[in-house]
């Protein structure tokens, strides 16, 4: 549902039946751009605030009736773009924000609701398959334009269509959030439910109560419960009046600003402009390197979830170590594909023919998005979820959401506008983009330190110790010698029991 939606928008008010329908076509090029981004923008102007309402709701309703309520509000703002039929723009702008809202709430919820009823085991897997989900959404969203103005005649269809589309995920996920889900047992737990709660956590592991596995996660359900404070206020006035929380929160902020502006959501929603700065014209072929840039995206976040994230990439690289190279890499891609868009004769004329420099540019975006989604997709949202503690996870998940869908709208707002105004065809927005990834590499060199492998309650001491690139070596040195110490102890102790039973024979 995520996916598909913040995916298709782009491509399909690019699309000619489109521009007829709202009168795009004959405006000046600048007012056509204002009212494109505001379609596109004005939904995560929406998933914005979506992500702060759904903190409350989520504590006070619980995880199960806040997924139901933001889905429902999502098909809401769907339907009610079906009103801007005849150019109606007003209901068009309404249907997207009503919709993101919808969206926003689910970004937030459904993270928390994984996590809390997985398995610890596979928990990291189980959260990994929603971003999975959401690059599939994002494949079909990138190919169903291109299927749509090959299929279909010219008409309203070909825009319509797609937009209808949304009603299909979003109603899988509201029929089974009702008649499938239960709601999280930690919640329950929260509020003092917690026979339902065990009822619950049963059901979802197929276990007895009496089982040993049941047994030891209630026993750790509620030693993580005493340990959190309590009521709706309270996680959050901690969080905010705690050094170290804000600043993990700057960091975690800081994080969805460089990922932002490395380039992907512009190219996320602005496709088809985008491939058009690199000389191609025509319209089935622009359509065509959309659907190839979602398969791209979907193929690596499917190695990067199961080969690369399981084996190599997360638990034996580190984190820092994929911002870095990622980082590196990925601005020197930008830089390279600016030089080639500012270099290309044929970018902004109508030839049919890619020149060397187009098709170099294509090769080197497709590059760019294998690096990138390999290093900086997935892995600031790892490293949120790993650095706050319990009692502050909850807030720190709400301002990673906030501040993902905050700095989304400003790049889908300002993406035209620097395709239009930085240089031939944009080439000075490529070497911006390039230069922000520059900015990332020395902000995680300098600021963000390594969370591999860090326990939870060591997580205040990872942040104390500085240089921030030693930090986790002398963490897990720490950790190292007193589990030798405890090794001593424990020896000792059997020793001495040993003399005793000796003795007393």
């Amino acid at each position: 549902m995520i996916g598909y939606t913040t995916s298709f928008i782009g491509t399909t008010v690019s699309l000619q039946s489109f521009k007829d329908e709202f009168g795009l076509s004959r405006m000046s090029a600048s007012k056509a751009s204002l009212i494109q981004a505001n379609i596109v923008s004005l939904f995560q102007a929406g998933a914005f605030f979506g992500s702060i309402f759904a903190y409350s709701t989520a504590y006070y309703l619980g995880r199960r009736i806040t997924l139901w309520t933001f889905v429902s509000l999502f098909i809401v703002g769907a339907c009610i773009t079906f009103a801007a039929i005849g150019g109606h723009i007003g209901p068009m702008y309404a249907g997207r924000v009503i919709s993101g809202f919808g969206v926003g709430g689910c970004t937030m919820i459904v993270p928390i609701y994984i996590s809390e009823i997985a398995p610890p085991a596979i928990r990291g897997r189980l959260v990994g398959t929603y971003e999975l989900g959401w690059q599939i959404g994002g494949l079909v969203g990138f190919w169903i334009n291109y299927g749509m103005s090959q299929s279909l005649p010219y008409g309203r269809d070909q825009w319509l269509i797609p937009f209808a589309v949304q009603l299909i995920p979003a109603g899988i996920v509201l029929i089974g959030s009702l008649l499938f889900l239960r709601e999280s047992p930690r919640w329950l737990w929260t509020r003092g439910r917690r026979e339902e709660g065990v009822a619950t956590l049963c059901w979802l592991r197929k276990l007895q109560p009496d089982d040993t596995y049941i047994l030891e996660e209630i026993e750790m359900m509620d030693l993580q419960i005493q340990g959190l404070p309590s009521g709706f206020i309270k996680p959050i006035r901690l969080a905010l009046t705690d050094s170290k929380v804000l600043w993990r929160l700057f960091l975690g902020h800081m994080l969805f600003v460089l990922q932002n502006f490395s380039g992907i959501n512009a190219i996320n929603y602005y496709s088809p402009t985008i491939f058009r700065t690199m000389g191609v014209t025509s319209v089935k072929t622009v359509d065509l390197m959309t659907g190839l840039f979602g398969v791209v995206k979907c193929i690596m976040t499917v190695l990067w979830l199961t080969v690369l994230w399981l084996t190599v990439l997360i638990d034996k690289l580190g984190r820092r170590t994929l911002f870095l190279f990622g980082g590196t890499v990925g601005a020197a891609c930008m830089f390279i594909i600016g030089a080639l868009i500012a270099s290309n004769p044929s970018s902004s004329s109508t030839a049919s023919a890619l020149s060397s420099q187009g098709i170099g540019t294509i090769v080197f975006i497709y590059l760019w998005t294998c690096v990138y989604i390999t290093s900086w997709n997935g892995t600031p949202w790892v490293v949120n979820a790993e650095m706050f503690s319990q009692a502050s996870r909850n807030v720190g998940q709400v301002g990673a959401s906030m501040s993902n869908w905050l700095w989304t709208f400003v790049i889908a707002r300002v993406t035209p506008n620097m395709v239009a105004g930085m240089g031939r065809n944009g080439f000075g927005m490529y070497f911006f983009f390039g230069a922000v990834t520059v900015c990332a590499v020395v902000f995680t060199f300098f600021l963000v330190p390594e969370t591999k492998s860090v326990p939870l309650d060591r997580m205040d001491r990872l942040f104390e110790v500085k240089p921030v690139w030693k930090a986790q070596w002398v963490v897990m040195g720490e950790l190292a010698e007193s589990s030798l110490e405890w090794v001593k102890v424990d020896r000792n102790r059997k020793d001495e029991s040993e003399v005793e039973r000796v003795d007393g024979v």
